[in-house]
């Protein structure tokens, strides 16, 4: 599963990498937009090293009670302060993704631009949660890349939070 924000022109993160854009709408009353709704549903997260690496450079505590696994090729171990809430994990998407469902992990949640493509490169994405911010970044992070053949997917609903920003949930189309 994917819960993600993009721009309206497609990315997650702008040219330098930031993600203050996402704070570019007021939200006073602090909505989570479906955040825990989704979150409460899911057993684990997936998320590669850059997405990681930003939540580590987060200003506030750990904000994950699920367990996390980090795909990663370069990151060999972790730090203390992160040892006992993320677990590395790397290679063959299905090998990892059969893995966790081994260790009753079966509702993944899915984060990070690079992991996004990858997993949807291997046809491991059955449902987008999409939210959009009514911005245009002019480049960045793009959250989808090249395909080698279109994957479909089915609307499944909508709403709209703020009074200005869209969320829309797909379903992967299997046949």
């Amino acid at each position: 599963m994917v819960f993600i924000a993009t721009s309206l022109d497609g990315y997650i993160a702008d040219k330098e990498g930031g993600l203050e854009w996402l704070f570019s709408i007021p939200n006073p009353q602090q909505i989570d937009m479906g955040y825990n709704a989704f979150i409460n549903q899911i057993d684990a997260i997936v998320m590669g090293r850059k997405t990681f690496e930003t939540v580590c450079g987060f200003e506030c505590p750990w904000p994950y009670t699920k367990p996390v696994f980090v795909l990663s090729k370069s990151i060999k171990s972790v730090a203390d302060t992160y040892a006992d809430k993320v677990e590395l994990v790397s290679g063959n998407l299905n090998e990892v993704v059969k893995s966790l469902h081994q260790k009753g992990h079966q509702r993944l949640y899915v984060d990070g631009g690079s992991t996004i493509q990858s997993f949807l490169q291997e046809d491991l994405i059955d449902d987008l949660i999409l939210t959009t911010i009514p911005v245009l970044l002019g480049g960045g992070s793009p959250l989808f890349g090249d395909l080698a053949k279109p994957i479909d997917f089915e609307f499944v609903s909508s709403k709209v939070y703020l009074d200005k920003v869209p969320q829309v949930h797909y379903k992967r189309k299997r046949v």
